[in-house]
């Protein structure tokens, strides 16, 4: 018998009004893979990774994901669409249904933690109805040596039961399931839902309230990598603007793909232990980090295998365009060593906006660096939806509304200060169209980019001439090595230079009806961010 089967006779989980369950607890990732496979829930794919079908929902459900109303979030939470209040006594009521539906069942346990950071490290014990669910939170959190569980003590739980259905007229739910939280009990109870990205999410929008209310430490949904010499550049980004790609780079080691802290004492940390990556169209020429990732020990979500095989079509969204594969960060090679990086001095704000408007790279003011952050725009191409025939603006405020419990300048005014004490640099990198808006324009090669990011990372951009953009204020260098010149000006680029004027002017218009909600919150140099549109 070993350590961990002791160990598991020990533990109980009455404490969470789990009664009498078999419980599997910290079970290595290959009994996982193994178990899965047995109970035929998933397949082993031609790589060794395991290929799971998570259900009915295949990516997270924003508007069943609620906040429990307390005397902790009551005055601090940013109520409305994306924070939706929880009364205390229906969670209370729903917890004790999802428990009770637990009871006698084998569950999965799984004691990890976040945040890299050993001074801000937080402890999460995981209880999952599935193996394959207790596999991806054994990727994607931080696992602690064997010498650690014995006193391990649990701050925040976990509890995840996708096969059971709420009855909204009941609980108080939307539809039938939910990922709450509560921050009094300290708790994230998710049902209804395989899909496994609410557990990650559901701890990070955690954070995102823990670390800036009693930690002053700003989270942020961004990547990050440090250089040779020991700098720290830091990358946010929607989906499809290159974050992942961009801060993969082979000249400089990885902390994280998606979630970090960057705390007083002027580090950044990740939160996590692993990466959850989408694999729609992969190849190993385009993402070589990502497809030798996955491997043994990787979970892939919703992917279809070519006819007769066990090999991944990666190119296959019958089920999801939301395919998505989860591994540890060991299975990237090029990894910076305990996931802290130390003296930031870059930030990149990346967009690919399909209007063909914005500079391919800009150097941003502290206030256009807010007013940006609070904006996180990207564009939709069109085709992209049903409907959607030209490019669409697309807003999601710090390039992470629908995990951050606070208003949006909160964030903001913390970033301000941090780059200003650290005295970073943030540049907006428009990873999209040139010389047209999609449909007229191409896509701007990547080469270009990565050599632009390189040059600013290498402070070859400081002593450039810079002009600021006549609609957008930001100031646009006039060279860059390893760039053509006229690239860098977007005007230049478009045939029909007044109609690239008109097209500026109305983004700016989009930008600023878009930010009339925030503005009776942000100061006065975050106001001063904004385009010209008079």
């Amino acid at each position: 018998m070993d350590n961990n089967t002791l160990f598991a006779q020990s533990i109980s989980l009455k404490e969470l009004g789990i009664e009498n369950a078999t419980v599997r607890y910290q079970l290595s990732a290959d009994e996982l893979h193994a178990i899965t496979v047995q109970s035929g829930q998933g397949v082993e794919a031609s790589t060794g990774a395991l290929a799971i079908n998570t259900g009915e929902f295949t990516g997270r459900s924003p508007q069943d994901r609620f906040i429990v109303k307390d005397s902790i979030t009551e005055d601090k939470v940013w109520w409305g669409n994306v924070n939706i209040p929880f009364t205390p006594e229906a969670f209370e009521k729903l917890y004790n249904k999802v428990t009770k539906f637990l009871s006698d069942k084998e569950v999965f346990v799984r004691d990890s933690y976040v945040c890299s950071d050993p001074n801000y490290r937080l402890n999460v014990r995981v209880v999952t109805e599935t193996a394959w669910s207790n596999l991806f939170c054994y990727n994607m959190f931080l696992r602690p040596e064997e010498s650690e569980l014995a006193n391990f003590k649990p701050e925040w739980t976990v509890v995840c039961a996708p096969s059971f259905m709420a009855d909204p007229a009941v609980d108080g739910t939307r539809q039938s399931n939910f990922a709450i939280l509560d921050f009094t009990k300290k708790i994230a109870l998710i049902g209804g839902t395989g899909y496994t990205g609410e557990m990650k999410k559901g701890i990070f929008s955690a954070l995102n309230f823990i670390l800036p209310v009693f930690e002053n430490t700003l989270p942020m949904h961004c990547s990050a990598n440090v250089g040779k010499n020991g700098d720290t550049a830091i990358f946010f980004g929607l989906s499809g603007t290159g974050k992942t790609t961009l801060s993969a780079d082979p000249e400089r080691k990885l902390i994280g793909d998606d979630e970090h802290g960057w705390t007083s004492e002027n580090t950044v940390f990740n939160f996590e232990g692993g990466c959850y990556a989408k694999v729609i169209n992969l190849t190993e020429e385009n993402e070589p980090d990502i497809f030798r990732a996955i491997k043994k020990g990787a979970l892939l979500e919703n992917v279809v295998f070519k006819p007769g095989t066990k090999e991944v079509d990666y190119d296959d969204v019958s089920i999801t365009q939301n395919t998505r594969v989860s591994y540890p960060i060991t299975h990237i090679d090029n990894i910076q060593p305990g996931s802290i990086g130390h003296n930031p001095k870059n930030i990149f704000f990346l967009t690919a906006d399909s209007f063909g408007i914005l500079p391919p790279i800009s150097r941003l003011t502290p206030g256009q660096a807010a007013y940006h952050f609070i904006s996180g725009y990207t564009a939709k191409v069109a085709g992209t939806e049903a409907g959607v025939t030209e490019p669409q603006p697309n807003f999601s405020a710090c390039f992470g509304a629908p995990f951050m419990p606070l208003h949006p300048t909160k964030y903001a005014e913390m970033l301000s200060k941090k780059m200003k004490d650290a005295d970073v640099k943030v540049w907006l990198i428009n990873t999209g169209w040139t010389g047209g808006a999609y449909g007229t324009g191409s896509r701007m090669k990547l080469k270009y980019t990565r050599a632009m990011i390189t040059a600013a990372l290498n402070g070859e951009l400081d002593n450039v001439e810079y002009v600021n953009h006549k609609v957008f204020g930001i100031a646009k260098p006039q060279s860059c090595p390893n760039v053509p010149s006229e690239i860098l000006n977007p005007r230049n680029t478009w045939e029909d230079k007044d109609l690239y004027d008109k097209k500026a002017l109305e983004l700016a218009q989009k930008f600023k009806a878009n930010f009339a909600k925030f503005e009776e919150f942000a100061n006065a140099e975050i106001l001063a961010g904004a385009p010209i549109t008079e």
